[in-house]
């Protein structure tokens, strides 16, 4: 009997793994003062520079309403991402109150690109086919207006 329901309960789990969903993570934190604290703030290396960051993303996935993707010089991927209501007026709150500052990007856990806070999230380059495969699951292109 326990047999059994080992076997059921194993069964299940590998059903559940092999159903598993992939989700794309979009993470973008604001540069922060090194002397806010390790409880606020992080160091890393980006770019090859010491940075320090906030911890707490100021925008992610849950901001992301859709993307337009492109094809870089590089032969790499690039993005725009459009942003829900919530994503708009963080990043407008930022271009006012930190303006000429840094956001730091991270894709699904890569650190992909350092922006100039001026309103708006593009990816130029650095994206490889499989992150924008795995965007566009999450978030569907939108038309070019």
């Amino acid at each position: 009997m326990k047999t059994a329901a080992l076997a059921v309960l194993l069964g299940l789990a590998a059903l559940s793994l092999a159903d598993a969903k992939q989700y794309s993570t979009f993470r973008v934190h604001a540069e922060a003062n090194a002397s806010n604290g390790p409880v606020f703030s992080t160091q890393l290396k980006f770019s090859g520079r010491q940075v320090t960051i906030e911890k707490v993303p100021t925008i992610s996935e849950n901001d992301v309403t859709g993307i337009q993707t492109y094809r870089a010089a590089d032969g790499t991927r690039g993005v725009l991402f459009q942003l829900n209501e919530h994503g708009r007026l963080a990043l407008d709150s930022l271009s006012v109150d930190r303006r000429g500052g840094s956001l730091f990007v991270f894709i699904n856990g890569r650190p992909i690109t350092e922006l100039q806070i001026d309103g708006r999230i593009y990816i130029a380059s650095g994206l490889t086919p499989g992150d924008v495969e795995l965007l566009k699951k999450d978030w569907p292109p939108r038309a070019r207006k």
